[in-house]
Order: C-alpha cells, then structure tokens, then sequence
C-alpha cells in the first residue's frame, strides 16, 4: 500500500522530469532507456527499467577494458562496479550522481516486479556471488539499506548483510526511515 501510495504523489512532478531527462539523453545521441533483466522475489526474471547511462555497447567495452586493465578486472570481480567506469557517458555522470537513472523503475514498482524498500535488483549471473537468502523472499527495491549504506565501499557479497538486517527488521517504520534516508543521499549527490 505504501508503495501506490507514494506512486500517486509522485507521478505527476516525476513524469515531465523523465521527458526532460528522455530529450537530453536522446540529444546526446543514446537512446533513452536502456532495460536488462534482473532477478526478482524467488528468482523470477523480470524487465529493469533505467535511463541510459552507459554507451550503447557497454557489455564489450567492459569486457575488453577489463582485459587491457588486470587492476580494474580485480575492482570488479569484487563490487561488480568500477570507481571509474569507462563506460558511463557525459550525461550518464550526473544521472548517476543524482540517482535520476532509476526514476523509470517507478514503472516496475507499479507493475509489482519491485517495491520502493527493499534489495537492489540483481543481474542473473551475479546469483552465485550472493551468498545470502534473504534476497529471494524479498521483492527487490528502489532503494534499501545497502543504497543509503555502504553502497560504494563494500562489497557485492556484502549486501547479503544489508539485505539479511532489512528482512529481519522489516516494518513499515523500517521502510519510511531509508525512504527518508534516500532522500538525504540523492540530495547529497553521492550516486556513481
């Protein structure tokens, strides 16, 4: 119910944004949106929405810059992200900054594939790179503990922690508290 709720509020200031963002992105010369499937509550696949923030063959680029860069292969064979990721475009940069690459997943949450609160989605093939189980019973989230946490400084094993403590906590007082503490972190502009 919280979920719709917020949906309602939201929507209308968030709509003419994505237009915005949709015309600046397409300006650059990308398309707009970019989709990939995720993982979702015991481990269906669903269709992640985001605006494009990676050039269009990003897949190759990171398979060939991480060849060329043994530094960079370690970096990401232990947070399956890079502190400086070749890929993400000018635009791309301040998207990722202010989180405004995941307004679209707004879309997965109404169509119940997602809930604002909970565990970041996760690529199929990083399944055996998670060793909790709390993600599985879980319906992935917006944003969430590891998102307000230690998202840039831990590890991608380390989620199952975050993941684990907000399973074990959950209430609806738990998920107001990291939707506030959301807003603090996309204000602050702490977003890669």
């Amino acid at each position: 119910m919280l979920d719709l709720l917020l949906l309602i509020l939201v929507v209308p200031a968030v709509l003419p944004l994505v237009g915005l963002l949709v015309v600046v992105i397409r300006l650059s010369g990308s398309p707009a949106f970019f989709v990939q499937d995720r993982v979702g509550r015991q481990g269906r696949i669903f269709q992640f929405w985001k605006l494009r923030t990676m050039v269009v063959d990003a897949e190759q680029r990171l398979e060939r810059y991480l060849t060329d860069h043994p530094d960079a292969r370690a970096e990401w064979d232990t947070y399956q992200k890079l502190s400086h990721d070749p890929r993400i475009t000018r635009v791309g940069h301040l998207l990722r900054r202010t989180s405004l690459d995941e307004i679209p997943q707004l879309w997965n949450v109404l169509r119940g594939d997602m809930s604002l609160v909970g565990p970041r989605p996760m690529l199929p093939q990083q399944q055996p790179l998670y060793p909790g189980v709390a993600y599985s019973t879980l319906r992935p989230g917006l944003t969430g503990s590891w998102q307000v946490g230690q998202r840039h400084t831990s590890t991608f094993a380390d989620r199952a922690r975050y993941d684990d403590q907000y399973a074990a906590e959950l209430s609806f007082w738990t998920d107001l508290r990291i939707l506030a503490a959301t807003v603090r972190v996309v204000l602050q502009g702490r977003g890669r």
